[in-house]
């Protein structure tokens, strides 16, 4: 099983990133999505989870409305479009995999977000 992430870097305030998590090793369309945060010295926070069908999407509070999550099942791919970022949106993404039935649990290992002038 594989979750690589990619697409994180150093944006400025306001610009817009898109990540990505490539899926491998487990039947994509069983699991939830979902994508966490984590920034020095905080605990890790959800921010975004999307069902096994693509057809349900929630957010936190912290992101919704300038975050869109969404998935691929063709490629086996999760994205998160982040827009309008502020320099509190900095921390380590992370992309999780939870069986939709079951308590398969799976951990990317992360890509870094900068949002600085």
């Amino acid at each position: 099983v594989q979750l690589v992430e990619s697409g994180g870097g150093l944006v400025k305030p306001g610009g817009s990133l898109r990540l990505s998590c490539a899926a491998s090793g487990f039947t994509f369309s069983r699991y939830v999505m979902r994508w966490y945060r984590q920034a020095p010295g905080k605990e890790r926070e959800w921010i975004a989870r999307i069902a096994g069908g693509g057809d349900l999407a929630t957010y936190a509070d912290s992101v919704k409305g300038r975050f869109t999550i969404s998935r691929d099942k063709a490629k086996n791919t999760v994205y998160l479009q982040m827009d309008s970022l502020k320099p509190e949106d900095t921390a380590v993404y992370y992309c999780n995999a939870g069986a939709t039935y079951g308590t398969s649990n799976y951990w990317g290992q992360g890509t870094q977000v900068t949002v600085s002038s």
